[in-house]
Protein backbone atom coordinates (compact mmCIF):
# COMPACT_ATOMS: atom_id res chain seq x y z
CA UNK A 1 0.00 0.00 0.00
CA UNK A 2 1.37 3.38 -0.98
CA UNK A 3 0.75 6.16 1.48
CA UNK A 4 0.05 9.68 0.27
CA UNK A 5 2.56 12.28 1.45
CA UNK A 6 1.48 14.24 4.51
CA UNK A 7 0.40 17.83 4.09
CA UNK A 8 2.27 20.53 6.00
CA UNK A 9 -0.79 20.85 8.26
CA UNK A 10 -0.73 17.13 9.08
CA UNK A 11 2.98 17.35 9.89
CA UNK A 12 2.35 20.36 12.13
CA UNK A 13 -0.46 18.56 13.97
CA UNK A 14 1.84 15.57 14.50
CA UNK A 15 4.56 17.81 15.91
CA UNK A 16 2.02 19.52 18.17
CA UNK A 17 0.78 16.14 19.43
CA UNK A 18 4.36 15.11 20.14
CA UNK A 19 5.04 18.29 22.12
CA UNK A 20 1.83 17.90 24.13
CA UNK A 21 2.65 14.30 25.01
CA UNK A 22 6.24 15.17 25.91
CA UNK A 23 5.06 18.00 28.17
CA UNK A 24 2.47 15.75 29.83
CA UNK A 25 5.10 13.06 30.41
CA UNK A 26 7.05 15.53 32.55
CA UNK A 27 9.74 13.80 34.59
CA UNK A 28 8.54 10.28 33.85
CA UNK A 29 10.77 8.26 31.61
CA UNK A 30 9.78 7.39 28.09
CA UNK A 31 10.07 3.68 28.92
CA UNK A 32 7.80 4.07 31.95
CA UNK A 33 5.02 5.85 30.04
CA UNK A 34 5.32 3.56 27.02
CA UNK A 35 5.04 0.45 29.20
CA UNK A 36 2.00 1.87 30.98
CA UNK A 37 0.39 2.59 27.59
CA UNK A 38 1.30 -0.85 26.21
CA UNK A 39 3.50 0.46 23.39
CA UNK A 40 7.23 0.40 22.77
CA UNK A 41 9.47 3.23 23.91
CA UNK A 42 10.59 3.58 20.27
CA UNK A 43 6.99 4.18 19.17
CA UNK A 44 6.60 6.86 21.84
CA UNK A 45 9.91 8.41 20.77
CA UNK A 46 8.75 8.57 17.14
CA UNK A 47 5.45 10.19 18.13
CA UNK A 48 7.10 12.72 20.45
CA UNK A 49 9.64 13.75 17.82
CA UNK A 50 7.10 13.98 15.01
CA UNK A 51 8.60 11.07 13.06
CA UNK A 52 5.22 9.32 13.41
CA UNK A 53 2.87 12.27 12.89
CA UNK A 54 -0.29 10.19 12.40
CA UNK A 55 -0.28 7.49 15.08
CA UNK A 56 -3.18 5.08 15.33
CA UNK A 57 -6.19 6.25 17.33
CA UNK A 58 -5.83 3.46 19.90
CA UNK A 59 -2.16 4.35 20.42
CA UNK A 60 -3.08 7.97 21.14
CA UNK A 61 -5.93 6.83 23.41
CA UNK A 62 -3.58 4.54 25.36
CA UNK A 63 -1.04 7.35 25.76
CA UNK A 64 -3.72 9.80 26.85
CA UNK A 65 -4.92 7.31 29.48
CA UNK A 66 -1.37 6.63 30.68
CA UNK A 67 -0.70 10.37 30.99
CA UNK A 68 -4.06 11.28 32.50
CA UNK A 69 -5.07 13.39 29.51
CA UNK A 70 -8.58 13.84 28.15
CA UNK A 71 -8.97 12.81 24.53
CA UNK A 72 -11.25 15.82 24.02
CA UNK A 73 -8.61 18.21 25.33
CA UNK A 74 -5.85 16.51 23.35
CA UNK A 75 -7.87 16.64 20.12
CA UNK A 76 -8.79 20.26 20.78
CA UNK A 77 -5.18 21.28 21.34
CA UNK A 78 -4.01 19.54 18.18
CA UNK A 79 -6.86 21.00 16.12
CA UNK A 80 -5.93 24.56 17.14
CA UNK A 81 -3.41 24.62 14.34
CA UNK A 82 -6.09 24.01 11.76
CA UNK A 83 -7.97 27.16 12.79
CA UNK A 84 -4.99 29.47 13.16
Amino acid sequence: MVRNPLTPEERERGERLGRLLREARGGRSMAQVAAHAGISAETLRKIETGRAPTPAFFTVAALARALGLSMDDLAGECALLAVM
